[in-house]
């Protein structure tokens, strides 16, 4: 289940939006609604663009896209996939409906905040019983966040980890998987002329005899 998400612009950290549930206890999301604070204060253009972090029962949910942090606190039990294509979905259009507008010096807080009924219809979409009942079916169409970096909130808050960090992990990990998937490569391409070569060798040879004997 969603519970909250914010909006946020990346470069002075601007609240632009926000919605959460009417039904949840706020009392209940003081904590994770502090934490979301302090993982948008570390974000910044280098930081990885989507993240997972978990904390207790919840999961937050990142998205940096065009300038623009989309944040959302869900329960752990919530499928990442179903989240992300949530965010994926607010990013797309807020960028159509607000984009020419972010960059504005003169912004005050939650300038947006009537796109707060587009969050709630939304959310209420994500959150339809057919909805998790057909995830197979949808995850055709969903993004693949098989690659999404997941971090626990005590590293990342009170462990001294950094989101910079989690980025650089995880460019190095996409840099080495891409050196091995080479690596891979010319193996099989060594294995496959090892196999093939004297066969290629011996037709040749054929080839030439035949010719020597009979063309010549």
């Amino acid at each position: 289940m969603i519970r909250s998400t914010t909006i946020v612009r990346l470069r002075d950290k601007l609240p632009l939006a926000a919605s959460t549930d009417d039904s949840q206890d706020l009392n209940e999301l003081a904590k994770y609604t502090a934490e979301e604070k302090e993982i948008v204060r570390k974000l910044n253009p280098t930081s990885e663009s989507r993240a997972s972090i978990e904390s207790g029962p919840f999961t937050h949910h990142y998205l940096i896209s065009n300038g623009v942090i989309y944040i959302t606190i869900c329960e752990k039990s919530y499928s990442r996939k179903l989240a992300f294509t949530y965010l994926d979905d607010l990013a797309k259009e807020f960028s159509t409906s607000n984009g020419n507008k972010i960059d504005n010096p003169d912004l005050r807080a939650f300038a947006f905040i009537s796109f707060d009924n587009y969050m709630q219809k939304t959310q209420r979409v994500y959150e339809d019983s057919r909805t998790n009942l057909n995830l197979d079916k949808l995850n055709a169409e969903l993004q693949d966040v098989t690659r999404v970096m997941t971090k626990n909130i005590e590293d990342l808050l009170y462990r001294g980890d950094t989101l910079d960090r989690m980025s650089n992990m995880s460019s190095t990990l996409r840099a080495e998987s891409s050196k091995y998937r080479s690596a891979a490569k010319k193996i099989n391409f060594d294995a496959m002329i090892r196999q093939y070569a004297p066969i290629a060798g011996v037709s040749l040879m054929f080839v030439f005899m035949v010719w020597w004997i009979f063309l010549r």
